[in-house]
């Protein structure tokens, strides 16, 4: 595909900047510029992880099931049988899995790591016509400066918006993108359209799959998230001189219901099995995909949200498109009745997932421990 709209995208500096001390870093006001700090040997204080929680780089890699689709997105009901145990398998262990032969065009996911790498090469003041504002989970991010004073992730992101909403516009993510960054960025928006319109399909897919695995049945998630309102993340993770001091993304679940992933060939994703980090190996075949806490909660804990990080690296940039499948915003998070009995009875609250949201955004830092915390707030609120 051309990518006519941006060819005029200045190259980045190949010659590292004049090196700055550690105490000049300190005085200044803290921006994250990939561009300048992909070179520092002396990174910012902010962006050092405690001693406990700094990730050891070369972790043994996690033995993920892959999930063919083929047979079920054919109609096999032989096949969507034996996808549904394994899947079912896979979140009653740790809740990550694989899949492929999952129908999504290749060119279109080139399409989109090509796009990425040419909107994180902009200079820093062009991506800030995107910036995030304080409260919003959606624009552009360098790093959580913003938000955060200590425990930075080494990283930048572009997160928008999408919708399956029968009554929303079919073309939501592209004007969001143009309104932000320009008409010139119109085959950009179209690009992450159609890759948000697939994913959003997969998803659906992959719904069915852990209905049957649940025993509530193909229909029962699907329709719940059929027109669902859902967020698009691209992760951008430049080199870093001191990659064991830092993370790219520290340990958290996910608050979302479910993430569909697509990695780059560079290496990052662990996740944590039985308190040990594994590394995910990338495939670019495949699609990581994980239960989120929303889904969690859907399903009464029958299935879990795991603990995962990302690792960044002192030679390579590390790319990742993320998918989060979220429920319409007025849809009630509640497990279907077969999922609560005697020896299960609920878990947690009915709550929407802009309640859920609103919490993360505003109220907490999201990790391992999101869903219990955000259920206490629920209780003290109603109180």
């Amino acid at each position: 595909m051309a990518i006519d709209c941006i060819t005029s995208i200045p190259m980045m500096p190949q010659a590292p900047p004049q090196e700055t001390t550690k105490e000049q870093q300190e005085q200044q006001p803290l921006v994250f510029d990939a561009s300048v700090l992909r070179h520092q040997l002396h990174i910012p204080s902010q962006f050092i992880w405690p001693d406990e929680e700094k990730a050891c780089l070369d972790e043994p890699e996690l033995l993920v099931p892959f999930i063919d689709l083929g047979g079920f997105l054919s109609g096999d009901p032989v096949a969507a049988a034996e996808a549904s145990r394994l899947v079912g398998e896979a979140c009653q262990k740790h809740g990550f899995f694989l899949v492929v032969n999952h129908g999504i065009d290749q060119r279109l996911i080139s399409d989109a790591h090509l796009y990425m790498e040419h909107f994180f090469g902009l200079p820093l003041s062009q991506k800030q016509r995107a910036q995030r504002k304080p409260g919003e989970h959606c624009g552009y991010a360098s790093s959580f400066t913003g938000r955060f004073s200590s425990k930075l992730p080494w990283k930048e992101t572009l997160s928008f918006q999408y919708s399956a909403d029968k009554n929303s516009s079919p073309t939501l993510v592209k004007d969001y993108l143009c309104s932000k960054m320009g008409n010139e960025f119109e085959q950009f928006g179209k690009v992450y359209q159609d890759y948000c319109d697939a994913m959003s399909r997969l998803s659906l897919g992959i719904m069915e799959l852990l209905g049957m695995s649940l025993g509530v049945g193909r229909a029962c998630f699907r329709e719940f998230f059929e027109e669902n309102s859902s967020i698009m993340r691209l992760n951008y993770y430049p080199p870093c001189q001191k990659p064991d001091l830092t993370l790219g993304t520290g340990p958290h679940c996910d608050p979302t219901s479910l993430t569909i992933l697509h990695q780059d060939q560079v290496g990052g994703l662990q996740v944590c099995v039985d308190n040990e980090w594994h590394s995910i190996k990338p495939d670019f075949n495949a699609f990581v995909v994980n239960v989120g806490d929303t889904f969690m909660a859907l399903s009464n804990g029958r299935y879990k949200s795991c603990l995962h990080r990302a690792v960044v690296n002192s030679q390579t940039t590390r790319k990742s498109l993320a998918f989060f499948l979220c429920p319409r915003s007025d849809k009630v998070v509640s497990p279907p009745c077969e999922l609560v009995d005697n020896l299960g009875p609920r878990l947690y609250p009915d709550f929407t997932w802009p309640m859920l949201l609103e919490f993360t955004q505003k109220h907490y830092r999201a990790d391992m421990k999101t869903l219990e915390a955000f259920a206490n707030w629920l209780q003290r609120k109603s109180n």
